[in-house]
């Protein structure tokens, strides 16, 4: 297998002209492979939603790169543990640019695979939701950290649509309880600290020993057990596609990098 991998940056040494050149030669070579595919598993990241107004987390203008004490709203041990950090984290969720947010070019994309019969599964690190919004089937979403518009007792485990928690913030609860047991309610959200669902993990590593191309697009590729599916479909035989604004963490595992804007990228490599 032939391994194409050029990181398009300003810091090449190649001449603007070459690069161009390479880009296009890549995006040609994937769209060829996309096209071939029966079994594509998708795995998604934060940076797929930012054209949708959706700040990642760990990005140059991501949320904790910018305010680091922010990233204890997202960790379980602060949030069951101190009232402050939930008040803070039921403000943020109030605030947040996620419920108007709507599905991008590069959502819409990964439904064509969909339509196409090609999508295996779509294993995604996001919590907002958009991938479903934009059209794909719920069964094929792997949401590997949740989902923000659910809530979920954190000791009797009842769940409920986020908004009607979010409505008991707006009439003057900072801290609502449940009202059932009167326990701790968080987002139905996989917090730091917090286990995942192996049902789910399994069903995307899985995904990912049977797929004939792995596109990985939007995220960093440096968390696990998510970023696994990277080197499980490389081992099984797969092509792995690699799209996003920067290096990720399991480059040297791709067959081709695609390094820019997702909404623009990934509509070019579904067209055909």
């Amino acid at each position: 297998m032939t391994r194409v991998h050029r990181r398009l940056s300003t810091g090449n040494q190649l001449g603007q002209t070459q690069l161009m050149a390479f880009a296009a030669d890549d995006i040609g070579l994937a769209r060829a492979w996309v096209a071939a595919a029966r079994r594509v598993v998708v795995l998604t990241g934060a940076g797929i939603s930012t054209d949708s107004g959706i700040a990642d987390f760990r990005g140059p203008n991501g949320l904790w790169t910018k305010d680091p004490e922010a990233e204890k709203t997202s960790t379980l041990h602060h949030y069951l543990a101190d009232p402050q950090v939930r008040q803070r984290a039921w403000r943020n969720r109030l605030a947040s640019p996620a419920w108007d947010a709507v599905p991008n070019p590069g959502h819409l994309a990964i439904v064509e695979l969909q339509r196409h019969g090609k999508l295996l599964a779509l294993v995604t690190q996001n919590i907002d939701e958009l991938h479903q919004r934009a059209g794909n089937d719920p069964s094929l979403v792997l949401e590997v950290h949740g989902t923000m518009r659910w809530s979920r007792c954190w000791e009797c485990d009842d769940r409920r649509p986020m908004s009607e928690m979010l409505e008991r913030v707006r009439a003057g609860d900072p801290d609502p309880s449940c009202e059932h047991c009167g326990g701790i309610v968080k987002s139905d959200t996989v917090s730091f600290g917090q286990a995942l669902v192996p049902e789910v993990i399994e069903a995307a590593l899985s995904a990912a020993d049977r797929c004939d191309l792995l596109l990985a697009a939007g995220s960093t590729l440096s968390v696990f057990p998510a970023a696994n599916v990277v080197p499980r479909a490389k081992a099984a035989g797969a092509r792995v596609v690699i799209v996003n604004g920067e290096p990720t963490a399991m480059d040297r595992f791709a067959d081709v990098v695609l390094l820019g804007s997702l909404s623009e990228l990934l509509p070019r490599l579904v067209a055909g």
